[in-house]
């Protein structure tokens, strides 16, 4: 459920979608100086001058607003239609796999006096609008470094504002995948994720696996460590059955069994990270191995389409060598 709010500057009126019910950490400060860009929003122009506050819309103020255009402002309502490559972009130059370490959620709450809840939330809302571009430009696989398995040692409250927000996402987004046809995938120790969300992720990823427009794979409680560890876990059970012998094990050996073998395409081609932090902090430490890296100062609730945009564009201007030489 989601609640249209009012946020009013003269000579505009301002219509945002909140969360509802909205939790301690979502609390709205009044007065509101900074109402985060990537909310669903509509605007319209009224007649008097108002003073900035926040409230919930009178049924007059919802019919004039929402009137006929709802439909472009509520988040999930996509065209079906595949759209042309922004200019400057080559389509045979498109990367198969991107990943992304969304950072910078609490800082560009923070930066705006903003309870860190609504950090995250606009952080979904970013990590909405990538998931539709990459259908419509025609990558194939997303993934979505979500929660990372260092991220149990933050304050015991986000940790559950962030697992309650991980559940209603994918609740909220079930139609939007099945629709445009996005199959989902969670990788990482699921096992100490609460119960409740582990059924639906069972229920999710086996509802969506026939999917093939695009795979999201969401990392939640994943450690690259972890990854080759449980690997190497695997291979060496393998070992102890006699099922293979050691002279057996290569490279393809462990790939198979790291968790990304869910997907197509296992090795990200372009690793973005936001909020200006140059490092990849324990993430597919194995599958980045020959990917092409981007560094994006603007915190993840602010990457959007010209952001996206600009690490496409670099990607494509690099030369993949994958440790040869080009004469």
């Amino acid at each position: 459920m989601e609640t249209l709010g009012l946020v009013m500057f003269s000579p505009q009126l301002h219509l945002y979608l909140f969360p509802s019910p909205l939790s301690p950490l979502l609390k709205i400060p009044k007065p509101l100086s900074h109402v985060p860009h990537s909310f669903p929003r509509l605007t319209l122009h009224v007649r008097r001058s108002v003073n900035a506050s926040v409230g919930t819309a009178t049924s007059t103020d919802q019919d004039d607003a929402l009137s006929g255009t709802v439909a472009a402002a509520v988040p999930g309502v996509w065209s079906e239609e595949s759209s042309p490559l922004p200019e400057g972009l080559r389509r045979e130059l498109m990367p198969n796999h991107v990943a992304v370490i969304m950072d910078g959620n609490r800082r560009w709450a923070r930066m705006r006096g903003l309870p860190v809840g609504l950090g995250h939330e606009a952080g979904v809302r970013a990590l909405r609008g990538l998931v539709e571009l990459c259908c419509k430009w025609g990558i194939r696989v997303l993934t979505a470094f979500a929660f990372s398995s260092d991220n149990w040692f933050r304050p015991q409250a986000e940790v559950d504002f962030l697992m309650g927000l991980f559940e209603r996402g994918l609740k909220d987004e079930l139609d939007v995948f099945l629709r445009e046809d996005i199959r989902v995938s969670v990788i990482g120790d699921t096992s100490k994720l609460p119960s409740n969300l582990n059924e639906l992720i069972t229920d999710l990823e086996r509802t969506t696996m026939n999917n093939t427009r695009l795979h999201l794979v969401v990392a939640v409680n994943y450690s690259g460590k972890h990854d080759i560890v449980q690997a190497c876990r695997k291979i060496s059970q393998m070992v102890k059955d006699g099922l293979i012998g050691p002279e057996d094990i290569d490279e393809s050996l462990v790939e198979q069994e790291l968790e990304t073998k869910c997907t197509e395409f296992p090795c990200p081609d372009l690793l973005i990270r936001t909020s200006g932090e140059l490092r990849i902090s324990n993430f597919l430490l194995w599958q980045l191995a020959y990917a092409e890296l981007f560094f994006a100062q603007s915190h993840w609730p602010d990457f959007g389409e010209t952001e996206f945009i600009e690490a496409l564009s670099s990607f494509q201007q690099r030369q993949r060598r994958y440790g040869g030489r080009i004469i």
